[in-house]
């Protein structure tokens, strides 16, 4: 589904603490915001650096999003078509028949 976080349960599974301890916690530790995928300053977005629930420190970091380079949406839709790449979905259509004169 496309469309970021319609229908998404992502934020709905992060921690309590999230906007009062780790986000402030993540500015403390890089009050510039550099991103971690392109090195530049003004990240807007704290990024899971690896996929899943991992919301410990050592995993999030800033990345652009909202602003130039866009750096996160790049690096969220090649891991959205990775996943799609490695989950194929069935087709829509009933696979054709044999034409009745040929079989």
């Amino acid at each position: 589904m496309s469309g970021g976080w319609r229908g998404s349960t992502r934020k709905s599974r992060l921690p309590a603490n999230w906007a009062s301890e780790i986000r402030p916690a993540a500015h403390a530790r890089s009050p510039e915001h550099v991103c971690h995928l392109c090195g530049q300053p003004g990240g807007d977005y704290l990024d899971h650096k690896n996929p899943g629930d991992d919301h410990s420190l050592d995993n999030l970091d800033w990345a652009h999003d909202r602003v130039p380079p866009h750096c996160h949406r790049y690096k969220s839709s090649a891991e959205g078509h990775a996943s799609k790449a490695a989950n194929p979905r069935p087709g829509r259509n009933r696979p054709a028949e044999a034409h009745p004169g040929l079989l």
